[in-house]
């Protein structure tokens, strides 16, 4: 009896050791998965910086070698869809896995491209592989944490991948002519192999299957018609797809707009294009903590409308120096929209379709993304000018209109 009464008495003890063991392990594998999310980002956005050099060594047009931005991003989106579906029945961390190492693979063999077309298909290829690693990592927010507590574990992933936009934007442009394009390609590889080997320590940890046998595409499709029914649904993907559009559209040609307009080179390119994602880096904790106290009802029409001024300032003749501000409010801009909208997509569906939601919402997201940079490129024909006044004059409207549209978006506690 004494033996079995000390025994009860340290049970407690005993949970607690697991829970704060857990809770370890949590942390690193969420960082883990920031990390592999954040170098994703930054093989992604190295290529914007990049297109006027690389349009110099496969002698091609920049609107033809600006191709390989929506080979890449569509095909991202494609199989999104995919992925979600697959990870609801097999797990998370499986599909994960699988995705991350045809990324580490396609990246890598993105180095040996002789031409042009040969590159767009690694990009493709390298889009279809890159497509699980997020969405399922949001995904996985979703299974884990309850609605109110989800603004910060987001923010923890948008910083990485924030950091990976800033890495990639200036690394891309900075280092190319010390090392070569060719050797950012196999780095950034060799990093993403590093962080799978080490995830494979925590990756099965927080996860189970949602679902006991894969839908039928009829079940597929009804679903993802599901989550559209609603008005917060429709309202939401919208969105998330005209904001992909405007911000892909003005950040791809980022680089050839700083060349033609004050005959940079590219390290100068880099280093203006910085300012994407310093924002992100330093306050995407910050603003997932405001998203859990107060909701998004004010944050995502701010972000609309800072990214809307950001494009429309850099049709006047302003000075470099101006240029880099705007480059900055147009990346917080960003920071207050696309990590919000993950957050009210986590809370639409029934719960064990997460994995499908969060497809359709990547899909959606890299469409806007791959539909953006193509626009843009077509309406350069017409000249910079034309081509941001346009883009910059929707977001505008969108950020207006978003207001009455997103008031609702407030903590439960906070509503009328």
């Amino acid at each position: 009896m004494p033996n079995r009464k000390k025994h009860i008495e340290h049970l407690p003890h005993a949970e607690a050791a697991d829970r704060t063991i857990r809770l370890k392990q949590h942390k690193r594998l969420f960082a883990l998965l920031a990390i592999a999310a954040g170098l994703i980002f930054l093989q992604g956005y190295m290529i914007a910086p990049l297109i006027p050099r690389l349009a110099e060594v496969f002698n091609v047009p920049v609107q033809e070698i600006g191709f390989i931005v929506p080979a890449y991003m569509l095909s991202y989106a494609l199989m999104a869809l995919f992925y979600g579906v697959l990870s609801d029945r097999f797990g998370r961390w499986s599909i994960i896995r699988i995705s991350l190492f045809i990324f580490v693979i396609c990246t890598a063999l993105t180095a040996t491209a002789q031409t042009a077309s040969q590159m767009a298909a690694w990009r493709l290829l390298t889009g279809i592989g890159a497509s699980g690693v997020i969405p399922l990592t949001f995904a996985l927010i979703g299974d884990l944490f309850p609605f109110e507590q989800r603004g910060s574990k987001l923010g923890l992933v948008f910083a990485a991948m924030e950091g990976g936009m800033a890495a990639g934007s200036a690394g891309g442009a900075i280092l190319e002519p010390f090392l070569g394009w060719r050797l950012l390609f196999i780095g950034t590889a060799a990093l993403a192999a590093l962080v799978l080997w080490r995830l494979h320590l925590y990756g099965a940890l927080f996860d189970t299957p949602k679902v006991e046998k894969l839908p039928s595409i009829r079940q597929i499709f009804r679903g993802y018609s599901q989550i559209l029914t609603t008005f917060r649904g429709q309202r939401t993907y919208a969105y998330v797809l005209w904001n992909g559009i405007y911000h892909s559209g003005v950040y791809t040609w980022l680089g050839l707009y700083l060349s033609q307009r004050y005959n940079m080179d590219a390290l100068s390119i880099g280093l203006t294009i910085l300012g994407y994602g310093i924002p992100g880096l330093l306050l995407s904790s910050l603003i997932g903590q405001a998203v859990d106290r107060w909701g998004r009802r004010w944050l995502i029409p701010s972000g609309l409308v800072m990214a809307a001024l950001a494009g429309i300032a850099m049709i006047f003749d302003i000075p470099a120096y101006v240029t880099t501000i705007a480059v900055l409010v147009l990346s917080l801009g960003y920071d207050l929209t696309q990590p919000l909208f993950v957050g009210i997509v986590t809370d639409l569906g029934d719960g064990n379709n997460l994995g499908q939601t969060m497809g359709l919402k990547v899909f959606t997201l890299f469409s806007g993304f791959g539909i953006g940079s193509f626009i843009f490129g077509e309406l350069l024909h017409f000249g910079f000018g034309i081509s941001l006044a346009i883009f910059g004059g929707i977001q505008l409207i969108s950020g207006l209109i978003a207001i009455p549209l997103f008031w609702q978006e407030v903590p439960s506690r906070l509503r009328s």
